[in-house]
């Protein structure tokens, strides 16, 4: 239930923006009276589910879910059909078209997808507002796994900046190590301030890595509640309890403690528990799974979380900046695919895009991950690869720029060139997706 969950999150999302971004196109067109023969969702080679026609448009829906695409008479574009430009232009035709009115035609696309982006931030803002864990909030510190070890992180530590930049949104921490291609983090330990130098090629490794894994914030771990029949129930924990640590050994944190317990399976233990003034000593059989089914208190109780409200006005300025901060970061990471070793690795396909949806439908976060991939769509499209729209575009630019046109048959072997690199690109990010799930 839960793939299929994300399955459904992920059609409904590539849906919404395949539609929106062929409706600039479209749009476009119409504006200056181009006609348009075809108006798809997914491709539809050798037959379609479903297709009517109105007007001069055939609109219907393909079998392939593998984007979506307007065709636009006089020009060329996947569908290759050659035969209507061996016919004299017409009015109508986009070759006919002066190149300016070609150039908004063919950024129609990109322009309603940051538009998206744009209307879903701002919309966000308004019904949910804006929460997040300042840096400085971190009164117990961080936990690190074997990799945030690895950098030179320590548990317990109080971070205080990157290159010696403040970071105040704790959640945008790793984020900010990967994009700006960080030298040095600058860490608070036993009351000492320590300058940690990032290991030469430790970037690389945290790009296929999954960031919210190697650092995370601590807090105790008193406990909410048990789960039906839970070991630390029939051990006489009570609600309330504050757990100290296993075996003599100390891990008063939530994670240091779940993380310890897992090498105790299938054996008994005795678990430290502070009640009230009194330490008790309670034995617990652990497991298989490694969990005695207890909940810990959230988060909130412990740290002090920032929360702002918006309203319509202070929305629309946050929300503009949300986006274009969004094409700013992703035009990073594409840049980190050349900058870092075997950084290839970390591409991703369908499979990948599904995986970041949650396993529950949350609108929340579908919002803001339908407006990540809107930004994300519209960045790869913009790319100057002929059969995407950065290609036609870096041909109507030369051609405004040089007042020549590229031949039709030059296009044409450019289209399929173009056509090559982007199903090689599209096979190779899938066989990475593949290639994961038996590693």
């Amino acid at each position: 239930m839960e793939i299929f969950i994300k399955i459904v999150q992920l059609l409904l999302s590539l849906s919404i923006l395949v539609i929106v971004h062929e409706m600039g196109h479209f749009v476009a067109a119409k504006l200056f009276k181009t006609r348009v023969e075809k108006f798809y969702l997914f491709f539809d080679p050798w037959f379609s589910l479903f297709k009517f026609k109105k007007g001069e448009t055939e609109y219907g829906v393909g079998w392939l879910p593998l984007g979506g695409y307007v065709k636009i008479s006089g020009m060329i574009d996947e569908s290759m059909d050659m035969e209507q430009l061996k016919q004299p232009p017409q009015p109508w035709e986009f070759r006919s078209k002066p190149a300016w009115q070609r150039l908004i035609i063919m950024l129609g696309g990109v322009s309603v997808n940051l538009l998206l982006a744009i209307v879903i931030y701002i919309t966000l803002l308004v019904i949910w507002g804006d929460q997040y864990l300042p840096v400085s909030a971190l009164k117990y510190g961080i936990s690190v796994d074997s990799t945030g070890y690895q950098m030179g992180l320590r548990n317990g530590d109080n971070i205080l900046s990157i290159d010696n930049k403040v970071v105040d949104d704790f959640a945008s921490i790793p984020k900010t190590l990967v994009l700006e291609e960080a030298k040095t983090m600058q860490v608070m330990r036993n009351g000492e301030k320590v300058n940690i130098e990032i290991p030469k090629g430790f970037i690389s490794k945290l790009i296929k890595y999954k960031l919210t894994d190697f650092i995370s914030f601590r807090i105790p771990f008193v406990i909410s509640s048990f789960s039906a029949g839970a070991p630390a129930s029939k051990a006489g924990m009570l609600k309330g309890d504050y757990l100290l640590g296993i075996n003599d050994t100390l891990h008063p944190y939530f994670i240091e403690f779940r993380k310890a317990l897992q090498g105790y399976k299938n054996k008994e233990v005795s678990v430290s528990v502070l009640r009230g003034k009194d330490t008790l000593k309670l034995k617990i059989s652990v497991p298989s799974t490694g969990l005695i089914g207890v909940y810990s208190k959230p988060p909130s109780d412990f740290l002090d979380f920032k929360e702002k409200s918006y309203t319509l006005f202070t929305a629309v300025p946050a929300g503009v900046v949300k986006a274009f901060e969004g094409v700013g970061n992703y035009i990073k990471s594409i840049k980190l695919l050349f900058s870092q070793e075997k950084a290839y690795e970390s591409v991703g396909g369908f499979i990948a895009i599904g995986s970041i949806f949650p396993s529950t439908w949350d609108w929340q976060a579908f919002w803001h991950l339908t407006a990540f991939l809107s930004i994300m769509l519209a960045v790869l499209n913009v790319l100057p690869i002929p059969a995407l729209d950065g290609g036609h575009v870096m041909f109507l630019l030369y051609e405004i720029i040089f007042r020549r046109k590229p031949s039709d048959k030059f296009i044409e072997y450019a289209q399929v060139v173009g056509m090559v690199i982007l199903f090689g690109l599209l096979i190779f990010a899938n066989g990475n997706d593949i290639m994961k799930l038996f590693r």
